[in-house]
């Protein structure tokens, strides 16, 4: 478990004080995360990787020169904001562009993505490669929908590596696909892992059980089996890889030479060091029966799990480019090669040990209309804070299920910081789309992950259909929750059946504008519109994840309703008991047979 913390809530802002604070040669902090505290050559790309919290040196133990230029850090398990990612991109550009290197889970695809749009509208030649590594979580067939973990490092280093040798935007695309395309990782657990403040792990392994195939933020592994001794284990890890040797261009290994890959005993958190020695001791002895030649291997804590005892083997095959980049002098925090002569940056533009400053938004003009709607968005916001801290637990018990258990810590964060945003914004006197604007950027901000991607779209959505010139009525309302439905399943690409919140958003949306329509009131509206949401929400109990952290997971989810959907579905009715003059009651609670 877990024992050094303050807050909890506080852990991730404190983390990364303090790892600036020990790491300031190396690194400097800006809004959003970190980047490199040396000088990089003008008119080169730079490499801004991310990702949650709990996984050092993963993201932030790798920026320095030779490797990344920046890191986005999310919070513990969850995804950085968009904003966090476009906050560092900026920092880190040095002219030529940036990309951006991410594993491919779907609140980091969401929020990375949005920040590259938001660059290159901007101008900025922005790319992005999400990481696709990890062979238990989704079949060869579907290559593109497994997750990214400890093969995060060899697609960063090489690609950092093309960066800092000159190589164009295009070129350093193709180092990073084919470095991408010939890796391979494979992991098991032992223990699950705890995060700051919680007093069960996100997932458990029974007693003498090893999880196979886990993820690294929680998710249960794909099967269980003995503890196996460490060769016994060695020959697992590799004779699972060695049924995926990736296609090689023609003439590579023809004339008889070892093949030459880069393997990787990756330690997730609570392994020690000189039990990683004892199965790699196995592994090199496997790699060589079978005609493979081991190029620096590296054994070690390079992609984390917090807590968690477990181990994963990784497999990266190599041609003679990836091989001189791979070799390429670094020095990172967390991983250092060769002789690198690197330049102090004089005066750290934006960048402090500390915490950053924040930025104060100037506040449009509002109609005395749109102020008095925007005390009322207000409200609605409260009550949904009110709802989901009163279930956060229960939420975070869904979720765990089949995926990482982090929804409802994360539906805390966001919710929090979007009243708190509302609340700057209505004192400095906004209007209803204002405030939503600002409270849906804070949602995303602080909550990171899937669900705080999503929401924020939600809210600005409604704001946009609200504006800050006219008096909300029904109509806009539902015009906003149909915009937020339509931003939502472009952008996310969900759709209804696929066991997430669009489950319960789709058929709200439906009902809402029907009475809106109608001619009804929005809280006789809202209030039809909520129950059709709750029933949506119990609906997906029946359901298979076809998206998200929990597709690998399916049939233990079937039975549970989808996380997501549950609290969607809870935050409408506190919205419609608001709506209709009443105080949301704190034991609104998630029902056992939901």
């Amino acid at each position: 478990m877990t024992r050094l913390f303050n807050e909890p809530s506080a852990f991730a802002d404190e983390m990364i004080e303090g790892f600036v604070a020990s790491h300031s040669r190396w690194v400097m902090r800006v809004s959003g995360g970190v980047v490199r505290n040396t000088r990089s050559a003008p008119g080169t790309v730079a490499l801004v990787i991310g990702g949650g919290s709990g996984h050092y040196p993963a993201f932030a133990g790798l920026v320095g020169q030779g490797l990344a230029h920046g890191a986005a850090m999310g919070n513990l398990f969850a995804s950085p904001s968009a904003q966090q990612v476009y906050t560092v991109a900026k920092a880190a550009d040095n002219g030529a562009g940036v990309l951006l290197g991410y594993g491919n889970y779907a609140g980091d695809v969401l929020h990375f993505n949005q920040a590259q749009e938001r660059l290159r509208n901007e101008g900025i030649d922005c790319r992005s490669i999400a990481v696709t590594d990890d062979v238990s979580s989704a079949p060869l067939a579907e290559r593109a929908k497994r997750r990214g973990i400890a093969g995060d490092l060899t697609v960063f280093k090489v690609a950092a590596a093309a960066a800092e040798a000159g190589y164009s935007m295009d070129a350093i695309m193709d180092i990073a696909d084919r470095a991408n395309h010939r890796t391979r990782s494979f992991g098991v657990a032992f223990t699950g892992c705890t995060l700051p403040g919680a007093d069960h792990p996100l997932f458990s392994v029974p007693e003498g059980r090893m999880a196979v195939g886990m993820g690294i933020h929680g998710e249960p592994g794909i099967g269980e089996t003995d503890i196996p001794t460490a060769d016994e284990l060695a020959e697992l890890l590799v004779a699972k890889l060695l049924t995926e040797i990736p296609e090689f261009p023609e003439g590579l290994a023809a004339d008889g030479t070892p093949r030459r890959v880069v393997p990787i005993l990756n330690g997730l958190g609570s392994v020690k060091y000189e039990e990683l020695f004892v199965v790699y001791r196995r592994v090199a002895q496997l790699l060589a029966e079978a005609g493979l030649d081991a190029v620096d291997p590296q054994v070690g804590e390079l992609v984390t799990s917090f807590d968690m005892a477990g181990t994963s083997l990784t497999l990266f095959w190599l041609d003679d480019e990836l091989e001189t980049l791979w070799n390429a002098p670094a020095d990172a925090p967390a991983f250092r090669r060769g002789a690198v002569t690197a330049e102090a940056l004089e005066t750290p533009a934006g960048g402090t040990g500390g915490e950053p400053a924040d930025v104060e938004l100037s506040i449009p003009e509002a109609t005395a209309e749109s102020r008095a709607g925007a005390v009322r968005v207000l409200a609605v916001l409260g009550a949904a804070k009110t709802v989901v801290d009163a279930n956060a637990d229960e939420l975070g018990r869904i979720d765990a299920i089949a995926g990482d258990g982090d929804h409802g810590i994360g539906m805390e964060r966001g919710v929090g910081a979007a009243v708190a945003a509302a609340a700057d914004a209505v004192a400095r006197g906004a209007g209803a789309a204002t405030t939503l604007h600002l409270a849906g950027d804070a949602w995303a901000d602080k909550a990171g992950g899937t669900s705080g991607a999503l929401w924020g779209m939600a809210l600005r959505a409604v704001g946009d259909a609200l504006g800050d010139a006219k008096t909300p009525d029904a109509r806009a309302v539902a015009d906003g929750v149909a915009g937020a439905a339509a931003a939502i399943m472009e952008f996310g690409k969900a759709k209804p059946g696929d066991k997430t919140l669009v489950d319960v958003l789709v058929p709200f949306r439906d009902s809402l504008s029907a009475g809106v329509d109608a001619g009804r009131s929005i809280g006789d509206a809202w209030g039809a519109a909520a129950s059709v949401a709750e029933q949506a929400a119990k609906d997906t109990a029946q359901l298979l994840p076809l998206m998200g952290r929990a597709r690998p997971h399916a049939e233990k989810s079937l039975g549970t309703p989808d996380a997501g959907a549950v609290s969607m579905a809870l935050i409408v009715r506190a919205i419609h008991t608001t709506l209709t003059g009443g105080t949301p009651a704190e034991n609104n609670e998630v029902k056992e047979n939901a």
